[in-house]
């Protein structure tokens, strides 16, 4: 039998979802996925608009131009059904987290200290004994960033929101900024099946998938961690850093060397393109 097309618009939580929603017979019995990354800008072909059943997206404004929701909807047949998704993104374990282009994972706190133009030692020294609850006002950060979110996920029906401010307290819900782990992807996935009246995933074929973005841990700050009463992001907590195992003063200090060294892929650094500790 042919199956239906369904088209996921989304990032980098697209693909953790495919995998999820395939472990619902139902649905895998009727869909044939096909994932258009968003934050690429990666185009989505009119003829593959034209042939999809089930438009899966996560919204984006006009200023996406032809890749907007808006538009991409008013392409799909009359008869296609369509489902805004959760776009999920949590600042609390990294208030401190800037998107300022320049240098990946940036951190506010750490910035200001290479700003003072030490050496790499001296800036590794005075930001560990920096307070950054003295400095910043993080629960304010936080309730700014969780505002942001609150509007966010007024446009789906799925809602997460409420479920990563209670559970984030005890346990770690997100790798880093926007990647989720395994309970919010497979509590998405359920949404979005309960959503479209289908079966839920298969528990057994649901825990057999992989940890999503499991390659990469963005390490929390210990004292942002004891400041908010988190017992899982102390500083001997281990890391995984694209295959190394690294605590958080090593994480900062390879942060710190790659700024001082004019290397603004830090993810390459990292990774070993070049010479990360």
């Amino acid at each position: 039998m042919n199956k239906e097309l369904c088209i996921v618009h989304a990032n980098c939580q697209g693909e953790p979802l495919i995998e999820r929603l395939m472990t619902s017979p139902q649905f895998a019995a009727r869909y044939h996925c096909e994932l258009y990354t968003n934050y690429i800008r990666q185009p989505v072909p009119p003829e593959r608009l034209g042939r999809c059943a089930l438009f899966l997206y996560q919204h984006l404004g006009p200023e996406w131009n032809e890749l907007a929701s808006a538009a991409l909807l008013a392409a799909l047949p009359a008869s296609a059904q369509h489902l805004c998704i959760p776009n999920m993104f949590h600042l609390g374990y990294w208030p401190l987290w800037s998107g300022r282009p320049g240098f990946d994972y940036r951190c506010d706190h750490l910035d200001e200290f290479l700003a003072l133009g030490r050496s790499p030692e001296e800036t590794m020294i005075l930001f560990l004994r920096s307070d950054p609850a003295a400095r910043y006002d993080l629960p304010g950060l936080i309730a700014r960033s969780v505002a942001l979110e609150r509007k966010k996920e007024e446009r789906t029906p799925i809602k997460y929101l409420d479920m990563v401010l209670e559970r984030s307290r005890s346990v770690r819900l997100f790798h880093t900024i926007n990647h989720p782990g395994r309970e919010l992807m497979d509590h998405a996935a359920r949404g979005v099946l309960a959503q479209l009246g289908l079966a839920a995933p298969d528990k057994a074929a649901l825990a057999r998938l992989d940890e999503p973005f499991q390659e990469f841990e963005l390490p929390i700050n210990p004292k942002v961690a004891r400041f908010f009463g988190w017992d899982f992001a102390t500083p001997e907590t281990q890391y995984q850093i694209y295959g190394r195992q690294m605590n958080f003063a090593r994480y900062a200090t390879n942060y710190i060397m790659a700024a001082r060294a004019g290397i603004s892929d830090f993810i390459g650094y990292l990774q070993g393109v070049h010479s990360a500790i």
